[in-house]
C-alpha cells in the first residue's frame, strides 16, 4: 500500500497531476514536481507570503497549503499571469515599466497579490488601500512606492 496520493489540480489553465505524499506542501509540489519555480520560498512558515499564489482566485500561502489540499483546485502562479504567448500580462509589463521590482524574489507573490487585489478594486482604489493589500508579502528592496505606483498604473490610473 502506498503513501502517496494523487493530487489533479488545474494550474494556469492546463490540467496537472502527480503523486505526493500527503504532507508535501503545495509550494514544493508546483516547484519541484511540475517545474514551476516563479513560486519562491522564504520564510516556509508563512510570515513573508513571498510564496502566494491564487487557489480559486484568492491569494494562499503556498508554504502552508498541502498539495493534497488543492486537489480538484484551479491554481495560477506567476506564470500564468503572462499572453498566452508568452509576452508580459498587463500587470506584469506595469511591473516592469514603473520599476515595481528590484532584485524579484518577491515579485511573484506581489504580482499575484495585485491581481487578486485588481480584482476587486479595478479601478485601483486609494494608495492605502494598495499598500493594505500587499502589506502581506514582504519585500526587504523596496520602499514599496514603485510597487503601488505599478499597480495603480495597472488599473490604468498611470503612476
Amino acid at each position: 500500500m502506498s503513501d502517496r496520493l494523487v493530487v489533479r489540480i488545474e494550474v494556469n489553465g492546463t490540467p496537472r497531476e502527480g503523486l505526493v505524499e500527503p504532507r508535501r506542501t503545495l509550494a514544493d509540489f508546483l516547484r519541484d514536481d511540475l517545474d514551476l519555480t516563479g513560486t519562491h520560498v522564504a520564510c516556509e512558515n508563512g510570515f513573508c507570503g513571498n510564496c502566494n499564489v491564487l487557489v480559486d482566485g484568492e491569494t494562499v500561502r503556498a508554504c502552508l497549503m498541502f498539495a493534497v489540499q488543492a486537489d480538484g483546485r484551479e491554481v495560477t502562479t506567476v506564470e500564468g499571469l503572462a499572453e498566452p504567448d508568452g509576452t508580459l500580462g498587463r500587470l506584469q509589463q506595469a511591473f516592469h515599466d514603473n520599476h515595481g521590482l528590484q532584485c524579484g524574489f518577491c515579485t511573484p507573490a506581489m504580482l499575484l497579490t495585485a491581481h487578486e487585489y485588481l480584482e476587486e478594486h479595478p479601478d485601483g482604489g486609494t494608495d492605502e488601500q494598495i499598500r493594505d493589500a500587499i502589506s502581506g508579502v514582504i519585500c526587504r528592496c523596496t520602499g514599496y512606492q514603485h510597487i503601488v505606483d505599478s499597480i495603480r498604473a495597472a488599473a490604468g490610473g498611470g503612476a
